[in-house]
């Protein structure tokens, strides 16, 4: 039994196809984040709320239903998405060492 279970009258989605799920069915898992949004969040909150960085980052998302035959769909995903983060952050510090050693000549 999932602790989803008394959410029987409003009618399930998968939340990455959309299709219509029973709740026997479903997956729950945390949503998909996509790297624009998880940056598009974070510098929306720097600028408009900073103390709430914290907060929104840290806290446990609610889990959303999914359908069984998505969870290979979702896990990659989750692996391009993850990717791309990770290259946004090593073009990020690849620039911030360009930028010291061009400094300190």
């Amino acid at each position: 039994m999932s602790p989803h279970d008394n959410e029987t009258t409003t009618e399930l989605r998968c939340s990455l196809t959309g299709r219509p799920l029973t709740p026997e069915e479903a997956y729950w898992a945390p949503p998909l984040i996509t790297a624009r949004d998880l940056i598009t969040t974070f510098f929306k909150t720097l600028f408009s709320n900073p103390v709430a960085l914290g907060a929104i980052f840290l806290s446990e998302l609610p889990d959303v239903p999914y359908a069984p035959e998505a969870r290979p769909l979702l896990a990659r995903r989750r692996s391009i998405e993850q990717a791309k983060l990770l290259g946004l952050l090593l073009v990020i510090a690849v620039i911030l060492v360009g930028l010291i050693f061009w400094l300190v000549r």
